[in-house]
């Protein structure tokens, strides 16, 4: 496997075991429906260790164009590599949240609710307020990038790492994930976004285009941020 195919299968994994306890959560008639706020962070963060595991020897299982954009202004990663991993990882994205559609697909028609089903494949903000929520959005990835650059700094039993970023994750979702959803990830939020829009979902609703660009815009402040802290103060 290929760097780029396995940023294209970590993507997807995430997005489909993440999305898919949102939709547990949220769709009507499903057994997991109601489950919370903590079912669904733990989701996600099981998922990112799951696809750490299955790519990360492979490509570094970067998985986030906020971490690779980051890395590479670092200088720990080659230019020439950067747009290959930023498609990969949208790719796969998209493909993830066409999979939930496809697994929850006799639950969309039940559920009333448009803003359950846009949740299911993008964030939206808990209070919308574009300073608040990109600045939200911006200290999440800030976390997020530095922290996996303070763990990549030490040195843990084999195999160990996966699972502490999946507690990152966590971490992150309970902490400062309530205000924004903690996309930390353009991948994560604007490809499911895009497949949102394209599906043919009953009773849709909008895709909420104009907060699409602040989990977009906002990761990749915070992810610069991040390595620029991490290499002016820490190396």
């Amino acid at each position: 496997m290929n760097v780029y195919l396995a940023e294209f299968f970590g993507t997807m994994i995430i997005i489909l075991l993440g999305e898919g306890a949102v939709a547990g959560a949220v769709l009507k008639g499903t057994k997991s429906e109601n489950d919370g706020w903590l079912t669904i962070v733990v989701a996600w963060g099981l998922a990112v260790t799951l696809a750490v595991y299955a790519v990360g020897r492979i490509s570094m299982a970067h998985l986030n164009p906020a971490i690779t954009l980051a890395l590479f202004l670092m200088g720990d990663f080659p230019k020439e590599q950067v747009a290959g991993y930023i498609i990969a990882q949208f790719a796969g994205a998209f493909v993830g949240a066409i999979l939930v559609w496809l697994a929850f697909l006799p639950h969309w028609g039940r559920t009333d609710s448009a803003a359950k089903k846009l949740a299911v494949f993008c964030t939206a903000p808990a209070i919308r307020s574009t300073p608040a929520n990109l600045l939200s959005e911006i200290l999440a990835t800030f976390v997020l990038v530095l922290a996996l650059l303070f763990i990549g700094a030490n040195e843990f039993a084999e195999g160990l790492n996966p699972l502490i970023v999946g507690g990152l994750i966590i971490s992150i979702g309970l902490s400062l994930g309530g205000t924004t959803g903690f996309a930390i990830n353009p991948a994560r939020d604007l490809a499911p976004r895009l497949a949102h829009f394209i599906l043919p979902i009953p009773g849709k609703g909008s895709s909420d285009w104009s907060y699409s660009w602040i989990p977009v815009i906002g990761p990749i402040i915070g992810g610069i941020l991040g390595a620029w802290c991490f290499k002016a103060l820490f190396v």
